[in-house]
């Protein structure tokens, strides 16, 4: 007999990935692009870093808040379709069996083998079988809105950390420059690591997160310069 064959399949990753990846973003971006947009019109480095630290906590508790009422919407509609599923199992059991035999079907299996498969998988769990291959629900993607939140809001705050200390020790004229700067790298190396831990290639989330982090900084250090002069 041939040794069972492991493997680890990246997908299993996709719930917490993503939103690791979009706090973190997020944070460096809006907080970075906060900071610059500030500094091109302060008058004083106090102002920069008071705005930045509220960003800062306003941008984490948004994401919190935003992903767990996402996440929950999600949860409730495949609670939802959960509920529908077991109750029809228990009202018509013969009818959900035709409807998983041809769901094999469609797949291609033959119809005689789709049939046994089918009474096989629900004698020993009826509900895991439809759950999986009617609703397409399974460990590693179901909805999970505290760990969505919780995710969010940790990864915005560490993401949002990197320019406000960037500004803490940058002079006022050199954060637009300095911050903007620093935050494009650390958004590129975040983006390798995304598309790496992924298994996706590096260079295009790369590219991608890295042009839009820089044009959301030049947009908002052009407006704050604009304000600047016309306040």
């Amino acid at each position: 007999m041939h040794p069972l064959h492991r493997e680890a399949h990246l997908i299993e990753r996709i719930g917490w990935l993503r939103a690791a990846v979009l706090g973190a973003n997020d944070g460096i971006i809006s907080t970075a692009s906060l900071v610059v947009g500030v500094a091109a019109a302060a008058s004083s480095h106090s102002e920069v870093l008071v705005a930045g630290a509220a960003g800062l906590v306003a941008g984490a508790a948004s994401m919190a808040a935003g992903e767990y009422v996402s996440v929950s919407s999600q949860a409730d509609t495949e609670a939802a379709d959960l509920a529908r599923e077991r109750r029809e199992l228990a009202e018509q059991p013969a009818a959900e069996l035709d409807e998983l035999t041809h769901i094999y079907i469609e797949r291609g299996v033959e119809p005689s083998l789709a049939c046994q498969v089918a009474e096989q998988l629900m004698a020993r769990d009826a509900f895991a079988a439809h759950a999986r291959d009617e609703l397409g629900l399974s460990a590693h993607i179901v909805a999970r809105p505290v760990q969505a939140a919780l995710t969010s809001a940790a990864t915005f705050s560490m993401g949002a950390a990197l320019p406000l200390l960037i500004a803490v020790f940058s002079s006022l004229v050199q954060i637009p420059w300095v911050v903007s700067g620093g935050s494009l790298v650390t958004l590129a190396i975040l983006g390798a690591i995304g598309a790496q831990t992924g298994g996706a290639g590096i260079f295009k989330p790369t590219l991608r997160v890295t042009f839009w982090g820089a044009v959301a900084m030049s947009t908002t250090a052009a407006i704050g310069r604009l304000v600047g002069h016309a306040v």
